[in-house]
């Protein structure tokens, strides 16, 4: 195999570099939402996290609103790969609600509500960013559907309520709990809920099994 040339070379090493730019600004973009708040992630603020010009931060994303949708994006990218983990082995309520909670406390410590909260903050005060916050909500919702498909299964309650709109009030229900938890720093009453709604699921799923034996 023949070597690269030096331009091809060159140009190899380039891209690099610019994906390297790239991924140090989206980090640097996480941290100042997670850390300092919508208000706080400026494009100097955050070049100066990325250790790099803040040229460099509309050179390649255009405007701050565009890197911090990217940063929204990396986050959503790595709690949906996370999640599906968990809740692929989600095969009943119970199961389902066991889940939830896991993710609830995980997103909590990892500060991943606090990068949505700010977003969803930034968008009352940036014109056109609100549809694109609502746009990338949108997997959460087909995921939770699916999720809550599969583990209602033939439950006396899948009849009672469309998968659909028991993921709408799931996504809407734990955005809420999040947020107020992020917000307050207590996590006491949302974990209190949790547990009720596991001894809900617990009965739920009693009744499913014993709608199969008739």
């Amino acid at each position: 195999m023949a070597k690269p040339g030096p331009r091809q070379a060159a140009g190899t090493a380039a891209r690099e570099r610019s994906a390297d730019v790239r991924a140090a600004l989206v980090t640097a973009a996480i941290g100042a939402l997670r850390e300092t708040g919508f208000a706080g992630a400026s494009a100097r603020a955050i070049a100066g996290r990325a250790g790099c010009s803040q040229a460099l931060v509309f050179y390649h994303f255009g405007s701050v609103s565009d890197l911090l949708l990217a940063a929204l994006d990396e986050v959503s990218t790595l709690r949906m790969a996370a999640y599906r983990g968990l809740l692929d082995e989600a095969e009943s309520v119970t199961a389902l609600v066991d889940s939830a909670r896991e993710i609830f406390l995980a997103d909590l410590d990892a500060g991943h509500v606090r990068v949505l909260v700010e977003m969803i903050t930034g968008a009352h005060s940036v014109p056109g960013l609100g549809p694109q916050v609502a746009e990338r909500l949108a997997p959460w919702r087909e995921f939770a559907e699916t999720a809550a498909r599969r583990a209602l299964g033939r439950s006396p309650l899948a009849r009672l309520l469309p998968s659909a709109e028991a993921a709408h009030a799931v996504v809407a229900g734990f955005l809420g709990l999040e947020m107020l938890a992020s917000l307050d720093g207590d996590r006491v009453a949302a974990l209190a809920l949790f547990d009720r709604a596991r001894a809900l699921a617990r009965l739920l799923d009693a009744a499913s099994g014993l709608g199969r034996l008739l």
